[in-house]
């Protein structure tokens, strides 16, 4: 079975509270965008459940990968998988803040409920998936969602209006922050505008009322990410934002001539371009 786990990008990002068990409470909204890796999962030709790896290098090994936990997670589920060989080709860049490691292993639980019929639903998947990760639940629906909690918690009421803008994201080939660095360099703080009621507006009135709290430490260590903000304004975006915990940055764009006219000028960065999704 072949299967194409999907980036996201956040728009907005509120750190709200730091909880008792060490993790943050949050507020922001997800969707996804058709910047894709490619995932194969079959039966496994011999007793062992294999991972194999494509593409963009990956600072892990594949046991440590999100792919191999997200099948012990099932497996302990279950009481048990059969084994499978799992070939992942990495197209979408680490540490960007776009949900590639959460995507593969979202995508591994869907993929394995239908090769082995399962019968799981998705709510069962999205259960096993917040096992993985924050943002692992989320793409077992791929659709525009509300996140809150630790990021497992997720409601569909919303409906940003994207369908006629393209959204040009850029991930600079510089080292990034881990997620645990991010998080050290933030205060916790009650946002002054819900997210979900900043959305409803048109994209052009985002810009200074939607924020990611993690854009001053991660601008901080990663200028670069910075000055792509500043390049995706000035050419022409109208709102360009850092998505999670970086280092990519995006830019909603009127149009694609717009968004690849600032794209190939990133000739340090892996870029793609998207339609705004809705």
């Amino acid at each position: 079975m072949i299967l194409f786990p999907n980036a996201k990008i956040n728009l907005g990002l509120d750190i709200i509270s730091k909880r008792p068990d060490g993790y943050h409470n949050i507020s922001t909204v997800m969707i996804p965008i058709d910047w894709h890796d490619i995932l194969e999962i079959v039966p496994a030709k011999g007793e062992s459940t294999t991972l194999t790896c494509y593409g963009h290098a990956i600072d892990c090994p594949p046991e440590k990968n999100l792919v191999m936990k997200a099948y012990n997670a099932l497996a302990n589920i279950t009481g048990g998988l059969p084994a499978a060989d799992i070939y992942l080709e990495k197209i979408v860049p680490d540490g960007a803040g776009l949900g590639g490691g959460s995507a593969d292993a979202a995508y591994t639980l869907i993929g394995l409920n239908e090769v082995f019929n399962l019968g799981l639903s998705k709510e069962q998947l999205a259960q096993t998936a917040a096992l993985i990760g924050a943002d692992c639940p989320f793409f077992i629906y791929s659709r525009p969602a509300y996140c809150s909690g630790t990021g497992t918690e997720i409601s569909f009421d919303v409906a940003p209006h994207l369908t006629p803008y393209s959204i040009l994201v850029a991930k600079p080939r510089v080292a990034g922050v881990s997620t645990a660095q991010a998080y050290a360099g933030v205060t916790p703080r009650q946002p002054l505008h819900d997210i979900r009621q900043t959305i409803s507006l048109s994209p052009e009135k985002w810009q200074g009322l939607l924020k990611n709290d993690f854009e001053q430490s991660v601008f901080a260590q990663i200028p670069r990410s910075s000055e792509l903000k500043n390049e995706m304004l000035e050419g022409g975006a109208v709102y360009a934002s850092m998505s999670g915990s970086g280092s990519a940055v995006y830019g909603i764009f009127a149009n694609d001539k717009m968004a690849q006219a600032v794209a190939e000028r990133l000739t340090d960065c892996d870029t793609h371009i998207s339609s705004g999704c809705n």
